[in-house]
């Protein structure tokens, strides 16, 4: 807890020594994160797909500080005419217009890409995700320290009821984005490639040209501790709808 403690201080003095953005810039809802250098991924014995770990370096943009929520969702379905969520009125899964706080799910790959776009944003690289994720911290597995701890993040819990919690329900990371382990999965832009670490690019990687499978990255209300690793890898095709699949959205940084 000490180190992590020193770790969380570190990153705080960064932000601070290293250009945080005009406040009155910061589009609403977003958070600033300083672009920089982080050794994303993880060994081979914690996750094959994840390795090697490796040097990373990224612009600055910004991110959401909350995953979409439902009501930011509908006013998109309204305005646009898109299809609601796949899940939509069920309340077993915190979906629909008596949730507006909760993070929406049943979305697909392609669905929170035209979300962004409606927004004047767009989803975060792979990159981006684990680097704002990791909240400025190094040699940690979740945002928040060494292990998964459930005062922390929403993930499975057997005696907890089913579905996501509020947005914001768990302290931020370093960065303050909420829910950057566990609640929802969250999908990102890149296409999914199981050696693509091997031969990423060191600066501003977007992954690889084409795929089969999108990263989903996070973990999520009904999955394991494991799976709400900062590095932890997983992908589905990109019309795939999951009952604890949402996202959240980046913005570059003029």
């Amino acid at each position: 807890m000490f180190r992590y403690k020193i770790a969380l201080m570190t990153c705080l003095i960064s932000l601070a020594l290293n250009g945080q953005a005009d406040p009155e810039k910061v589009p609403k809802g977003m958070t600033f994160i300083p672009g920089g250098t982080f050794l994303m991924g993880a060994s081979a014995s914690q996750q094959p797909v994840a390795s090697p770990a490796h040097r990373v370096k990224l612009n600055s943009f910004f991110m959401e500080t909350r995953e979409v929520s439902n009501k930011a969702y509908y006013e998109f379905c309204m305005a646009t005419g898109h299809k609601l969520p796949e899940f939509w009125g069920m309340d077993i899964y915190k979906s629909g217009t008596g949730f507006p706080d909760h993070p929406v799910v049943g979305v697909s790959q392609f669905d929170a890409s035209e979300y962004a776009k409606w927004a004047g944003k767009r989803l975060p690289t792979e990159a981006e995700w684990e680097y704002a994720a990791r909240g400025g911290l190094e040699g940690f597995d979740f945002p928040f320290g060494e292990k998964a701890i459930r005062s922390k993040a929403r993930y499975n819990d057997p005696e907890a009821e089913k579905g996501p919690v509020p947005t914001g329900s768990y302290e931020p990371n370093g960065y303050g984005l909420y829910d950057m382990s566990g609640n929802v999965w969250e999908w990102v832009s890149d296409w999914f490639q199981a050696g693509y670490y091997s031969e990423s690019p060191e600066e501003n990687p977007t992954g690889p040209g084409w795929g089969t499978f999108r990263v989903f990255r996070g973990g999520g209300w009904h999955s394991g501790a494991g799976c709400s690793s900062v590095y932890y890898r997983n992908a589905l095709p990109q019309h795939w709808v999951d009952m604890a699949g949402g996202f959240r959205c980046v913005k570059d940084v003029e």
